[in-house]
């Protein structure tokens, strides 16, 4: 598919950010391409999500599918590297992607694995107007691509169903980011292409906090996130959240 069907979607789906993935979307599932720094990342919010649900549903995090019976939404779902994991997890799973490539991409894998995926190429608002609403909502490395952060996060935290949840992951918008996330992961290191995030568009916890408060939410749990390059691989760093940080949002 060359070309991305146009779609009424609402406003907060950036056409630049979409057309950036759109470009990438076919490595998605490549280890070793544009998308090796979330491979390498995956793990650990993985892990993350697993835990935090499962204390939240009282769940056995060590059962063979501790989240089965779950439903989760992936928003901004990419190639589908977090709905897989999940899905094994034994949760019901749907991801969404405003980018149609990505989505396709995302389906034809799950079928090659032979997972039962309900991927939509469809934007956040659009899915909010339905009735469905979901245990536990992933905005995971999405917040800083949108076009309007308050409205995407109104419209996600519309999605979640009474006693739910919500994940999020993104950037802080201080100076080490700028120097790390930026010049450092694009312009010296090269795991990802140039311009792939906007620093103005970066997000402070303190914003993500304001934004959901709004919307009947409320951050819960804030851990920052680290790459160790000696170890060549990342961990949680509660105390330092300055560059990459993850958090958890309830219904207060």
């Amino acid at each position: 598919m060359d070309k991305e069907t146009p779609k009424p979607f609402g406003g907060t789906v950036d056409d630049a950010e979409i057309a950036k993935f759109a470009a990438m979307a076919e490595e998605w599932w490549d280890p070793d391409g544009k998308f090796k720094p979330l491979h390498k990342f995956n793990p650990v919010r993985i892990a993350f999500i697993r835990d935090r649900i499962c204390a939240h549903f009282d769940r056995d995090p060590l059962a063979p599918e501790p989240l089965k019976g779950l439903s989760i939404l992936d928003i901004g779902c990419g190639g589908g590297l977090l709905c897989e994991p999940l899905t094994r997890l034994g949760a019901e799973v749907t991801g969404i992607d405003a980018t149609e490539r990505s989505v396709h991409v995302a389906a034809a894998h799950a079928e090659q694995m032979g997972l039962e995926i309900d991927y939509r190429f469809t934007s956040v608002e659009d899915l909010a107007a339905g009735e469905k609403r979901f245990d536990a909502v992933m905005n995971m490395e999405v917040v800083e691509h949108v076009a309007n952060v308050d409205t995407f996060l109104g419209a996600s935290a519309d999605l979640v169903a009474p006693g739910g949840m919500m994940f999020l992951a993104t950037l802080n918008r201080t100076a080490k980011s700028f120097a790390l996330a930026i010049v450092g992961a694009e312009y010296v290191l090269g795991w990802l292409p140039r311009g792939t995030h906007d620093w103005k568009k970066f997000v402070k916890p303190s914003e993500l906090a304001a934004a959901l408060r709004p919307a009947g939410m409320e951050l819960t749990e804030l851990t920052g996130v680290a790459y160790n390059p000696i170890r060549d691989e990342w961990s949680l760093t509660p105390k330092d959240l300055a560059v990459n940080y993850m958090g958890i949002a309830e219904r207060r």
